[in-house]
C-alpha cells in the first residue's frame, strides 16, 4: 500500500475499503465522488497539479456487495492490534505467534473465529489447551473483520488524513 491510496466512505462518511489514488481521481473526474482531505503532495501532470486524494465519499449510494474479508496472518495481527491477546502485550509483527483458541488437534479450524495474535511465551504456555484449561482469559473474542483494515496491505502507519474517518482500533499504529 502506498501513502497515496485512498479512503473510500459511503454517503455517510463511514469507511468502505481503500482504493487506488488513480480509481479515486477517475471517479472525482466522473462526479461519483467527492474529496474529503487531501495527502500533502499533490499528484502533477504537464499541465497542472491536482490534489492527491487520501479520503473520498461516495455521492450516490452504495450498493454493497458480499465482501469477504480473506483470512491472513497479517489480517489477525492487524486486527487484534499487534497485541499479545493473552498478556496484552504489543510486539512487532515478526514477534508474535498465531494461536488456536480450540486446538487443531481437537478439531479447532484456522479461521478468523479461533485465531488469535500471541506472544512466544503465553502460546507455549497455552500448549494444545483451551484457554480455561491452561487458566488463560482472552482479551477480546476473535471475530471476522467486517472490512479490510487500511494497514493489512503491508502500511505499518495510517496516514493522518485517515485518523478522523476510521474506528479508534483501525487508526492505532500496526508498529
Amino acid at each position: 500500500m502506498s501513502i497515496r491510496d485512498t479512503l473510500l466512505l459511503d454517503q455517510g462518511y463511514q469507511p468502505l475499503r481503500v482504493i487506488p489514488w488513480q480509481r479515486a481521481i477517475c471517479m472525482n473526474f466522473l462526479g461519483k465522488v467527492e474529496l474529503v482531505a487531501a495527502h500533502a503532495r499533490p499528484v502533477r501532470t504537464v499541465s497542472r497539479d491536482y490534489p492527491a486524494p487520501a479520503v473520498v465519499r461516495l455521492l450516490g449510494p452504495y450498493r454493497p456487495q458480499q465482501y469477504i474479508v480473506r483470512f491472513s496472518r497479517q489480517g489477525v495481527h492487524v486486527r487484534d492490534r499487534h497485541t499479545c491477546q493473552y498478556c496484552g502485550v504489543r510486539l512487532p509483527r515478526r514477534e508474535l505467534t498465531l494461536d488456536h483458541v480450540i486446538p487443531r488437534h481437537r478439531g479447532g479450524p484456522t479461521n478468523w473465529e479461533n485465531i488469535v495474535s500471541s506472544c512466544s511465551p503465553c502460546n507455549l504456555k497455552k500448549g494444545g489447551r483451551t484457554p480455561e484449561e491452561a487458566g488463560m482469559h482472552l482479551a477480546s473474542e476473535p471475530r471476522r473483520p467486517r472490512w479490510t483494515p487500511p494497514n493489512m496491505s503491508g502500511l505499518d502507519e495510517v496516514p493522518p488524513p485517515w485518523l478522523d474517518w476510521l474506528p479508534k482500533s483501525a487508526s492505532t499504529d500496526a508498529a
